[in-house]
């Protein structure tokens, strides 16, 4: 079988038709940003209390009805309780005065009856403060973003069918499938495109009886779990995406929370991804797939670890280190998509690469609700991403390397591909069967 990439070098690497194609689908990423992140503002939750009726209450009183709470080690209005309305109003009425006459500590307290009444000193609105979405309710505010991303989840297996309608057909892929004159008018398309002479037969060995075997063999989701060889490496990348989509995910919509100003806050998240990027597209260019992998995940998931160590006058130095993680994770994101599509042969790279985002969409998905572990100890969150990160980053070492190397065109091919053995996992007669594989490499 000819080498792909040898045959089809004369289209060079960056003509008119690799230009259209990439713009293209840069075109359709634009307005996922818009929506996904559009909830960090829709979804927040302004600073609110119970709300007080108009009615006849001394100005003491009036300050003193909403009770004081710790949060976070800092005395704050209460959310979601008040001071009985009938006992208050009888206590003013009398001209008692709280805190002198009264003791507040002993007054009995209700819920927000009446409704709740919400800052409007950054929102005029959000989704929150229009459907009461707090106290008993505040788990719907979450919910939310999980339905919002059940819909993106919902939606890429239709916008998979569209983008074969944005994009043309993968020759690789075609090839792959034994529909070679299809591959081959693709190619020539390429070229004229590109401006530059093709061969009247390009692939002209493509149609050998072992060829057309496996063109004829289907291949599902069910073929990645097929072999242990091909079942292991898809477990740890699956891993690995879902933890690397709950962490990008939970750092980006926990944005609102970093600075008093959310749009600062947002600006400081966004900002990060710039460098997070370049030093990706570097890494690709440069450092072999699995170092790069491991340690950009070890950077992420050690930073989120140390915020608990932060002390509380150095806010600014918790969002330094949050910061750092989501460059980490962001950067990682990055290098997944290629190490992914470099680690499966053409026939299950597609496969291979929709089941790995999918399930990165279930991680998305629990994003929401993981932040909310922060109401039972603030760094939780923090804590859970670290150790997923550091977990993934294990577990990607045993993964094999792709730097340099041809992709693999079928599933023999990646078989050969080395990979890390673990030295605590052993089988009868594994080492008998390890030197004879090697032998024959």
């Amino acid at each position: 079988m000819q080498d792909y990439d040898e045959v089809t070098a004369f289209l060079g690497h960056w003509g008119h038709f690799q230009q259209s194609v990439f713009f293209l689908l840069c075109a359709s990423v634009l307005p996922n940003g818009f929506g996904s992140f559009s909830l960090i503002f829709l979804t927040d939750i302004p600073r609110h209390h119970c709300l007080v009726p108009d009615i006849n209450l001394t100005e003491d009183w009036h300050q003193a009805i909403i009770p004081m709470e710790m949060v976070n080690g800092k005395l704050e209005l209460s959310r979601c309780r008040r001071y009985r309305l009938d006992v208050v109003k009888n206590l003013s009425a009398q001209g008692y005065i709280p805190g002198q006459d009264v003791n507040l500590t002993n007054l009995e307290q209700e819920g927000c009856v009446d409704g709740w009444s919400y800052s409007k000193d950054i929102y005029k609105s959000t989704i929150v403060s229009e459907f009461d979405l707090v106290c008993s309710e505040e788990w719907k505010q979450p919910f939310t973003s999980t339905v919002y991303f059940m819909g993106v989840l919902v939606g890429s297996f239709f916008s998979g069918q569209l983008s074969d309608r944005l994009i043309p057909e993968s020759p690789r892929w075609l090839l792959s499938q034994g529909r070679v004159e299809e591959a081959e008018n693709i190619v020539k398309y390429a070229a004229k495109k590109n401006k530059v002479e093709a061969p009247q037969v390009i692939f002209d060995d493509y149609d050998s009886p072992a060829d057309k075997t496996q063109a004829n063999e289907h291949h599902s989701i069910f073929s990645l779990l097929r072999t242990a060889n091909i079942r292991n490496t898809s477990i740890i990348l699956c891993l690995v995406w879902f933890t690397l989509s709950t962490g990008y995910f939970g750092l980006s919509l926990n944005t609102s929370r970093l600075h008093a100003d959310p749009f600062i806050s947002c600006f400081i998240s966004a900002a990060v991804e710039v460098p997070a990027y370049i030093t990706s597209w570097l890494a690709l260019q440069y450092l072999p797939r699995r170092l790069a992998v491991v340690s950009i995940l070890l950077l992420g998931g050690a930073s989120l670890y140390f915020i608990q160590l932060v002390p509380h006058g150095l806010s600014y130095l918790s969002i330094t280190l949050e910061m750092v993680g989501k460059f980490g994770i962001t950067t990682g994101t990055a290098l997944m998509f290629v190490y992914t599509a470099e680690l499966f042969p053409t026939v299950l790279r597609n496969t291979a690469t929709g089941m790995c985002t999918t399930v990165s969409r279930v991680g998305s998905c629990i994003a929401p609700f993981l932040l909310k572990l922060s109401q039972y100890f603030k760094y939780l969150p923090y804590i859970t991403l670290g150790t997923l990160a550091v977990v993934s980053a294990f577990a990607t070492v045993f993964l094999p390397e792709s730097f340099g190397r041809p992709l693999p065109q079928t599933i023999e091919q990646m078989h050969k591909r080395e990979r890390m053995k673990c030295p605590f996992i052993t089988r009868k007669g594994q080492s008998k069967q390890v030197k004879i594989f090697e032998s024959r490499l």
